[in-house]
């Protein structure tokens, strides 16, 4: 927690910015009926997904960090959020009024009129930029030299495809297949499966489409948690699904079937050793009778983009996930406020690990997305798109505006950007080369 943070009698408190916007509202408890701003110790990603999103204005807590699995749902609800306020904000009574100011980081208890009077202009302001980006959502993203950058989208059901596909989204990038296995007692099973990633094909029509096997672990809540002393560094992603078999196999043979109807990609999570890329691999052509499907691995861990060159030659595509990327490259666990300004994807340190696999990639002509938190960055798609990095896979409601930021991208100026990046000294240098000072 931030050392400085006021005490709970003051007006105006400090925090972490983990959703964009300004809000105001009276101060209710989750499930509260709105309009109103929920205020929390801390959410879980199904207390998250739990929020009425015509009733909850802005969203505010005492821990949390923006790179976290809540955090990242609440800024697919498109309101404003502060992370990592501290325990004195729980005190601030029900009702009370707080204004809320999700790209600052601060919220402000009982506002006064003037205090308020901005929050109207700014709201109306960024609700006429998003009209205008979504205006032209459903062109091609272009830059400034003619190249035509592939958005697509990040989806974890049916519903979430329908609206990518009506927000403009090129495919989807990542379907996070961990939606089939959540909130039940027991795994499903190929059938189940089947039907369920086939609604999501159908949602998306002639579109790209990469399915992600199962991500489960860390705070990510499964039928049959395993406790374990360090769960980011533990058995999570492809890991897990080589140690239970019984979770892989109806899986790829859900996606095998689904193959044999139209073309997908299947990409594997948290993949560190090229060992572990060839099990799988050989755990599909078992399970896929006959049917080809293109195999790409997502970078979340820094081994993978260091032997990048290792992975080039046997796979289709490269994904990276800059959320646990940042994670573990900077040593900053992604869900703890105390540490969330040092999570920063532009990290110069991160910014050469995308630029191995980007290196690597190019050499073997393999596309490489960027499926994190850092493609919805305006200050990191150059720098993303500098480095080599050929498409951005980002939530539903940032489609539009991801576009309209890489049609303002000149890919020369950007490539003089991320050579500059690569050798600044943080990531606060890093944004001061995208956005130098008036």
């Amino acid at each position: 927690m931030h050392e400085d943070r006021p005490a709970a009698a003051s007006r105006h408190f400090a925090g972490v910015p983990s959703s964009p916007g300004v809000a105001a509202g009276p101060v209710m408890a989750p499930g509260d009926p709105g309009p109103g701003v929920v205020v929390a110790a801390e959410l879980a990603p199904g207390d998250v997904a739990a929020l009425d999103p015509a009733s909850v204005v802005a969203v505010v807590t005492a821990a949390g960090a923006p790179l976290s699995h809540a955090s990242i749902l609440i800024r697919s609800l498109g309101v404003p959020a502060v992370t990592g306020m501290g325990p004195a904000i729980l005190a601030v009574a029900p009702g009370t009024v707080v204004l809320v100011d999700g790209d600052a980081g601060t919220v402000c208890v009982a506002p006064t009129v003037a205090e308020l009077q901005p929050v109207h202009t700014r709201q109306l302001a960024m609700t006429e930029r998003l009209d205008d980006a979504r205006s032209r959502a459903a062109e091609p993203a272009v830059t400034r030299d003619g190249e035509v950058i592939p958005v697509v989208a990040n989806v974890g059901s049916a519903e979430e495809a329908r609206l990518a596909v009506r927000e403009g989204a090129d495919g989807v990038g990542m379907l996070r297949t961990e939606f089939a296995f959540l909130h039940r007692s027991e795994p499903p099973g190929e059938d189940e499966q089947y039907r369920a990633y086939r609604g999501i094909a159908d949602a998306v029509g002639d579109r790209p489409l990469v399915v992600r096997t199962l991500d489960l672990g860390a705070d990510v809540p499964a039928w049959d948690p395993q406790p374990e002393p360090n769960p980011a560094l533990g058995n999570r992603g492809l890991r897990l699904a080589l140690a239970r078999r019984e979770l892989l196999v109806p899986q790829l043979a859900a996606v095998a079937r689904l193959a044999r109807d139209r073309p997908i990609q299947l990409m594997f999570p948290m993949v560190t050793t090229i060992d572990e890329l060839r099990s799988a691999r050989a755990c599909l052509v078992e399970v896929a009778g006959g049917v080809a499907i293109e195999i790409g691995i997502t970078v979340e861990v820094p081994a993978a983009a260091i032997t990048a060159e290792v992975f080039a030659p046997v796979v289709d595509f490269f994904a990276i996930g800059t959320n646990d990327l940042t994670q573990y490259t900077l040593a900053a666990d992604r869900a703890n406020a105390a540490v969330a300004a040092l999570a920063d994807g532009l990290h110069p340190a991160v910014l050469r690990m995308i630029a191995e696999v980007t290196k690597a990639a190019g050499a073997h002509q393999r596309p490489v997305c960027v499926v994190g938190e850092l493609g919805t960055d305006p200050v990191a798609i150059p720098v993303l798109l500098g480095l080599g990095v050929t498409s951005l896979s980002v939530r539903p409601n940032a489609v539009a505006r991801v576009k309209q930021v890489i049609r303002g991208v000149r890919l020369d100026d950007a490539r003089a950007l991320a050579g500059a990046a690569l050798g600044a000294e943080s990531a606060s240098a890093v944004r001061t080369l995208a956005c130098p000072p008036a």
